[in-house]
């Protein structure tokens, strides 16, 4: 039976919308997402979220899960992971490679990182295997296997010693600022746009603050609205430094200068606390929205917003997937098409609609199981 709407798979499924949209360079309607008004975007919710999730999957819904079952699910939640990630690679190099052969234009192999697929393909392939080839705009997905990989190390260490988790991850988090540690990639050098050293720390917030009968997640709670008093002006300020340009001059920071300027591969700390401002003053919205859909007049349409966007946050994996390459196909459009307001429309309707009707498939596929049997009376 699919759970109700509530506040994480309402939020995730904003994610998922908005880095569908922020996925397609240009296009019109990305000029209204989050990343246009604030210093973190909807991959720090997506993370975020992902570690929230972490903890009903560790938890085991409320029963008390051996320590191994428990390892067993995370690992193979990582796999399955994993697995996603090799497919939408293995289809998006094949509608980069499609779309060159029908415009007869071998430029458009270069597209997101792609080159080495096509120039050197055996030990690019071998990259994009252990994850150290990564495309373009398909590089959330590795970072998510990494923190699964290290999931049942703070899940262990939360059940084993609490309080030692944000501290655990909070020290792995200095030392990379500190001494720029990050994952390399191969065999193209560079490194990965996504450092899950770093990342790993509001996938562990997340973790943690879900967690609402002890601990930080039950601190925040009862001091929600003193917090929030504390957090707008963090959020309004972030607001001025996108809109204005008020970023900081790296050549005038002191060392390390990771932990002085707004940096996304590393999560640094102004990102990282704007984010945190951002979760903090939101989080009283969910409930308003839903108070919304009990007027009269506006029932329909805020249930159906809920709705949907609960429905995609359900079914995150899917709809990620689906939306990843809907976002590489929408790009090739745009690209034909020379992209237009009306274009750009017809690219985000159609997307959200195959998104949800993915999600919608996967839940139909979920009620169309059938009952265990009984035994028939003798």
């Amino acid at each position: 039976m699919k759970r109700q709407p509530n506040a994480v798979d309402f939020w995730r499924g904003f994610a998922l919308i908005t880095i569908f949209i922020d996925h397609i360079p240009g296009l019109f309607y990305a000029h209204y997402t989050l990343v246009n008004y604030s210093l973190a975007d909807a991959a720090d919710l997506f993370v975020f979220l992902a570690g929230w999730s972490l903890r009903l999957m560790a938890d085991g819904g409320g029963r008390a899960m051996p320590t191994r079952d428990i390892m067993l699910r995370l690992f193979g939640r990582a796999l399955e992971l994993y697995a996603a990630q090799v497919l939408i690679t293995m289809l998006a190099i094949a509608m980069l490679a499609l779309t060159a052969i029908e415009l007869s234009n071998p430029l458009l192999l270069e597209w997101h990182n792609a080159a080495a697929v096509f120039n050197d393909p055996v030990p690019a392939h071998i990259g994009l295997a252990l994850l150290t080839h990564q495309l373009g705009y398909f590089d959330i997905l590795p970072l998510y296997v990494v923190l699964m990989l290290m999931a049942p190390v703070f899940a262990l260490i939360d059940r084993t010693a609490p309080h030692w988790v944000l501290p655990a991850s909070l020290a792995l988090y200095v030392a990379v600022l500190a001494f720029q540690l990050t994952l390399p990639t191969w065999p193209v050098s560079g490194t990965w746009f996504f450092n899950p050293l770093a990342w790993q720390v509001v996938f562990v917030l997340g973790f943690i603050m879900a967690k609402g009968d002890a601990g930080l997640g039950a601190w925040v709670r009862r001091h929600i609205v003193p917090l929030r008093m504390l957090a707008l002006p963090i959020v309004i300020l972030g607001l001025l430094i996108v809109r204005f340009d008020w970023w900081p001059d790296p050549s005038d920071v002191p060392n390390p200068k990771l932990f002085f300027i707004a940096d996304k591969t590393y999560e640094t700390p102004i990102r990282l606390l704007q984010f945190l401002a951002l979760v903090v003053v939101f989080s009283i919205a969910f409930p308003y929205i839903r108070k919304l859909a009990d007027w009269a007049v506006l029932r329909r349409p805020v249930d159906g917003l809920i709705g949907l966007l609960a429905m995609l946050g359900r079914n995150s994996l899917y709809v990620f997937c689906v939306g990843s390459l809907l976002s590489l196909l929408a790009q090739i459009v745009r690209y034909y098409y020379r992209g237009t307001v009306g274009i750009d429309t017809v690219v985000v309707i159609s997307g959200i609609f195959i998104m949800a009707l993915t999600a919608w498939l996967a839940e139909s596929r979920q009620r169309a199981r059938p009952a265990p049997s009984t035994p028939p009376r003798s």
